[in-house]
């Protein structure tokens, strides 16, 4: 599930670069901070962004401040402030990571171990945040009651994580979420447990695992699925994207939206091509 949400470097301006470095350190000090040191070997990119869009959105502003961590102890470097809203995000990004490789652990694959990481966060974020973890463990379980099910439609399979989103939307941005924030977050969701099926495809169908692309269309090479359902495929992503765009026009950024901007409008299409043709992902470097 993570790992997708990206931004595209070359479109990127120095200052948001530097931001988005920024919120990445302080998520990692978040997550240590509501769920324990351990658990920070989990942190994402995709909460990292969370994080930019939640903070914009809210108009929560961003403190940076030069900063030592465990990983930099030397030199400092500039690390956003870790506010409320970054400590419960640090949870959410625990949470996520269990339940992943719980998913994994379920699907006969590794993470027995690496789950341990993250099993004390896990009591720590039901303690400090149970609402939030009590409305991603419920989506969780309609996501596992459908794969169970073996439910074919990528649309239907991708609905629970999608409404996921949508909701933690509303969690965090309380009166500040309008339909608007709804269809982007509803839309990220929903992008993010595609674009995962499409980039396991392979796997999936030669594993006997549950993969809805699987089940639509067959098990069978990328490069065969897309040579004769490509068209079908990509008006799918192409949907998606209109909706993002859609949404994203209609949300007021108190702060600059650079960013943000970045990340869906170009980030998101860049990714989604690259799955498409099997490439591996490049390296997003944040060391300072």
């Amino acid at each position: 599930m993570f790992g997708y949400v990206r931004y595209d470097l070359p479109h990127l301006y120095v200052k948001d670069l530097m931001l988005y470095k920024a919120l990445y350190c302080g998520l990692c000090k978040g997550i240590a901070k509501s769920c324990g040191q351990a658990a920070r070997v989990g942190l994402t990119y995709d909460v990292a962004f969370l994080s930019a869009l939640l903070h914009n959105i809210a108009e929560v502003n961003v403190e940076i401040e030069m900063q030592n961590c465990f990983e930099h102890t030397v030199k400092k470097r500039p690390i956003a402030k870790v506010d409320p809203l970054t400590e419960e995000l640090g949870a959410l990004n625990t949470v996520l990571a269990y339940y992943k490789l719980s998913d994994d652990v379920a699907d006969g694959g590794k993470g027995r171990g690496k789950r341990l990481w993250f099993k004390k966060g896990l009591k720590r974020a039901k303690k400090r945040y149970p609402a939030l973890v009590e409305l991603v463990s419920s989506y969780i379980g309609e996501q596992a009651a459908l794969e169970k099910a073996k439910t074919p439609s990528p649309d239907m399979a991708a609905e629970p994580s999608a409404m996921m989103m949508q909701k933690l939307s509303d969690h965090f941005l309380k009166e500040k979420a309008t339909e608007c924030t709804r269809g982007l977050f509803y839309g990220l969701g929903k992008w993010v447990y595609l674009i995962d099926a499409l980039d396991d495809y392979e796997k999936d169908g030669k594993k006997g695992r549950y993969n809805p692309f699987v089940l639509s269309y067959g098990a069978g090479t990328r490069e065969e699925l897309l040579k004769k359902n490509g068209e079908e495929i990509s008006f799918l992503f192409d949907t998606l994207f209109y909706s993002l765009r859609e949404n994203l026009a209609g949300i007021e950024f108190p702060f600059n939206r650079d960013l943000t901007d970045n990340v869906i409008l170009r980030g998101v299409p860049l990714e989604t091509e690259r799955v498409m043709k099997g490439t591996p992902p490049v390296k997003m470097n944040l060391k300072l």
